[in-house]
């Protein structure tokens, strides 16, 4: 049986916040669908050259109380960077806190708005370990 892979969806709580994170990420909106009667809005947003593999943002525009929690039961999004340093750096400035700092040269994570976890690893081999990175704790959970 043939599978073909689709999207990940994830759930948010403030729209306009969610989709400035994933576009601090470089990810860009490929396609957006508003449902006036189930009152919700569905925004794809994906990689540049790399629109057939999506994280759908699901809106509900009464609100989700649940929202956000904790996410852990939903793992994380994955996405490989060019250089891991120069990425978590400019997370940081502007305002996303490294949750797993890449003191390997490897891998990092941060959160979203909404509370999931987004795992950076770099691409082809890891970078030497360096300053502030090699040093930096933890911050939360991720």
């Amino acid at each position: 049986m043939p599978l073909k892979y689709l999207h990940t969806m994830v759930r948010v709580k403030d729209l306009e916040k969610s989709i400035a994170f994933y576009e601090l990420l470089g990810l860009k909106q490929t396609r957006r669908y508003d449902n006036e009667g189930g009152r919700f809005s569905l925004i794809f947003l994906a990689p540049p050259g790399q629109e057939e593999c999506p994280v759908e943002l699901t809106y509900n525009w009464d609100g989700d109380e649940g929202l956000p929690s904790d996410s852990r039961h939903f793992g994380h999004l994955a996405y490989e960077v060019d250089n891991i340093y120069e990425t978590c750096q400019f997370l940081m400035d502007n305002g996303v806190t490294i949750n797993r700092p890449p003191r390997d040269g490897r891998m990092a994570f941060v959160r979203s708005p909404d509370n999931v976890s987004i795992e950076l690893l770099q691409a082809g081999t890891a970078l030497e370990p360096a300053e502030p990175w090699t040093s930096m704790e933890n911050t939360g959970s991720w």
